[in-house]
């Protein structure tokens, strides 16, 4: 008798590089910059909200799409952040994270056999969820040291099978914002191609050296082909919390809220009612967001430089990647094990970032979210690295 196997689309890709990274970082007792998660609290306002909420009984199913409250909330803040008004009632949908937002999206514009264009390096869920969509990614690769595009490479990626275009500004792994030239760029090309743009703006406010976060949903002609993906994770330290949004038109929203309805049903009603606090959070807020990010990219920047590490300098969200090349190594893969085995830090080999792995088998990206007590553990540590060449 045959044993089961698993299906044809799973075989296609593996498990989060990322995630397993951070089970070897705790086998290892090491400090992890591999994952992308603060080791700092929460704002105490956001977490009072959320016990009030479960005081206050939001411990049932919310509205499959999302609280009243909370898409109202939503609607407000992004109407005064980004200057595009979306009506909460039938172009918001709330979403368990960002990750549930992206394969929904997918789903609800893309059928078997379309093509998806991704730039890589890509954040690794954007090509998997091309896939279990019975789609073909394609490619446009980002070239470093400035992550530029090519455009000639960028207009052939487009063709009569083109059905979406996955962005995502500020940019993970490199730390790119795009431009308002590239977004009227990859705009252009999607009005001719009748291309939907699914944009991951979960790092809108995380920007550096006079950076400005620009959505392509606010050039002409885009936002009724652009669905806008976002979420609390990022901008207020609760990675935990899985509390996404999707922003559409209604057509498009219709679609995506009967797949994430099939998907998840809802995300955790007492965190949505504790998101309306978060979305009405003033501009000092984010000011000092940034400020604190640009401390912690500074002091990890110049203590990687000193390690010996060739360092690509981020404009947005909170990853530095690095060439590994001046300290003689030249496979990622072998790098990252040896480095939390040994020296005892954890990143992330960048050839998981590229669908051809030989792309980034010199790269290495480390994250910044964390306590400057274990930013400085970590530089100590990698200070000892030229002991294990």
């Amino acid at each position: 008798m045959q044993k089961p196997r698993g299906s044809r689309k799973a075989s296609r890709f593996t498990e989060s590089v990322i995630r397993d990274m951070t089970r070897l970082c705790v086998k290892y007792g090491g400090v992890n910059l591999a994952q992308g998660f603060p080791d700092f609290p929460a704002p105490q306002a956001l977490k009072e909200a959320a016990k009030a909420a479960i005081d206050a009984d939001y411990n049932q199913y919310a509205i499959t799409w999302g609280s009243p409250r909370f898409r109202q909330a939503i609607a407000r803040k992004v109407s005064r952040y980004l200057g595009v008004d979306y009506d909460p009632e039938e172009e918001i949908t709330v979403t368990c994270g960002s990750t549930e937002a992206m394969i929904a999206c997918l789903l609800a514009v893309v059928d078997p056999g379309d093509e998806v264009i991704i730039f890589e390096p890509f954040y690794e869920n954007y090509g998997p969820d091309a896939i279990l969509c019975d789609a073909l990614p394609r490619y446009v690769t980002l070239h470093p040291p400035d992550w530029h595009i090519e455009p000639a490479e960028l207009e052939a990626a487009f063709g009569p099978r083109t059905r979406a275009f996955v962005l995502n500004s500020p940019h993970n792994p490199t730390g790119k914002v795009f431009t308002q030239e590239e977004l009227e760029r990859i705009a252009e090309l999607c009005r001719r191609w009748d291309v939907v743009a699914i944009t991951d703006e979960i790092y809108e406010h995380i920007l550096y050296d006079g950076a400005k976060h620009i959505s392509i949903a606010s050039i002409p002609g885009m936002r009724e082909r652009t669905m806008v993906i976002n979420g609390l994770s990022k901008t207020y330290s609760v990675t935990g919390w899985r509390i996404g949004y999707i922003l559409a038109p209604k057509d498009l929203t219709g679609a995506v809220r009967k797949v994430h309805d099939f998907l998840t049903v809802g995300a955790a009603a007492p965190l949505q009612e504790a998101g309306v606090l978060a979305m009405g959070l003033g501009e000092d807020y984010y000011r000092t967001l940034r400020e604190d990010y640009a401390r912690k990219r500074d002091l990890l920047l110049e203590g990687l430089e000193s390690a010996g590490f060739r360092v690509f300098r981020p404009f947005g969200a909170y990853y530095i990647m690095t060439d590994i090349t001046p300290l003689g190594f030249r496979n990622d893969v072998e790098f990252c094990e040896m480095l939390v085995k040994e020296v005892g830090v954890a990143a992330v080999p960048g050839s998981s970032f590229y669908s051809r792995p030989e792309l980034g088998e010199s790269q290495v990206r480390f994250c910044f979210c964390k306590k400057e007590k274990t930013l400085k553990e970590a530089i100590a540590r990698l200070g000892r690295l030229r002991e294990h060449w």
